[in-house]
């Protein structure tokens, strides 16, 4: 089975990169780098899959996700 998954890298302040997978709810890991972090991911999303798996639940798929990004103007 291939599954492709949307991944957000966020860099933290004091150092690495923080990752979700939106599509995955409480799939976040950590990396120092962007390649660890990738790294990291893949593993992490691999274990989200079998986990839901071992509880015979349905592996979410990215099928019907849509992707905007929404800019809003502040003024403080």
């Amino acid at each position: 089975m291939r599954l492709s998954y949307r991944i957000l890298l966020r860099q933290e302040p004091e150092v690495g990169y923080t990752v979700i997978v939106p599509s995955l709810p409480g799939c976040v890991t950590f990396g120092d780098t962007i390649e660890e972090a990738i790294e990291m991911t893949k593993e992490a999303i691999e274990l989200y899959i079998e986990s839901l798996k071992d509880h015979s639940e349905e592996i979410p798929t990215e099928e019907k996700t849509l992707e905007y990004t929404l800019t809003l103007e502040t003024y403080a």
